[in-house]
């Protein structure tokens, strides 16, 4: 029989080795535990990371679109891309001229503007003789006379593309305060909507007078401007500064 000091020593022994299998088990469980919360941790970054980037990859998409909508706007209100809906921005100058006057000027206006010219043709051209005022039993003194005759047939009054022309500068010759007849018989022919018309007239004297409110009355359509009254010897620099305040030079 083993004596009670050997017992007693296999006991403590026991113990011992029972206490330091509870440690290591306890310090397991506080690692598994540890790595556990770890992972918890790990994971949660990740989804934080994640979803930041999220947050950020929307953030940049809503800013590409603020400055693509931002770049919109400015290409319309510059006009660099956008579409004129009004049509090509085309510039005519229809022009009467009895005498020669209004034909240099319309020639000049269309040089600078780099406009399309049409010159309006009496069906009778008006002679040497049919235009002195002066002369009570003359052509024009008779028309003047009698409004029944103002009517002047024209050679033609249709203009080629006439729709693709947004601005259209008419010319003619001072006759008795307003525009020449013939002029009238153009206008009266012609739809003006959507356009911008501008008036220039020549006399030796007089001014533009009512000239062009008479012939807007006539038209019916189409904006009009006030206009400009060139007398017999404008210069060619007279012309193109006048052309150039307007904005329409070429």
């Amino acid at each position: 029989m083993k004596s009670f000091s050997t017992i007693r020593k296999a006991g403590t022994l026991l113990a011992a080795t029972a206490a330091a299998a509870m440690l290591l088990v306890g310090c397991g469980s506080a690692t598994s535990t540890g790595s556990a919360a770890a992972s918890s941790n790990s994971t949660g970054s990740s989804v934080s990371t994640s979803a930041s980037s999220t947050a950020s990859s929307a953030q940049s998409t809503s800013t590409d679109a603020a400055q693509t909508v931002a770049d919109a706007d400015t290409e319309d209100a510059d006009g660099t891309e956008s579409t004129d809906a009004s049509g090509s921005g085309k510039t005519l100058v229809v022009y009467y001229s009895a005498t020669g006057d209004i034909q240099r000027d319309a020639e000049e206006i269309a040089k600078v503007t780099g406009a399309d010219l049409f010159e309006i043709t009496p069906a009778e051209p008006y002679t040497q003789d049919d235009l002195n005022w002066t002369n009570p039993d003359s052509r024009v003194s008779k028309e003047h006379e009698d409004e029944s005759l103002r009517d002047v047939p024209l050679s033609t009054t249709e203009v080629p593309d006439w729709d693709s022309y947004d601005t259209v500068f008419i010319g003619y010759p001072i006759w008795w305060g307003t525009s020449a007849w013939p002029t009238d018989s153009f206008v009266k022919a012609n739809d003006f909507t959507g356009k911008t018309v501008i008036p220039f007239c020549s006399s030796l004297s007089s001014g533009i007078g009512s000239s062009a409110e008479d012939l807007a009355k006539l038209a019916g359509t189409g904006n009009w401007q006030e206009g400009q009254r060139f007398s017999s010897s404008v210069s060619e620099e007279d012309i193109d500064s006048w052309v150039e305040s307007l904005g329409i030079t070429n």
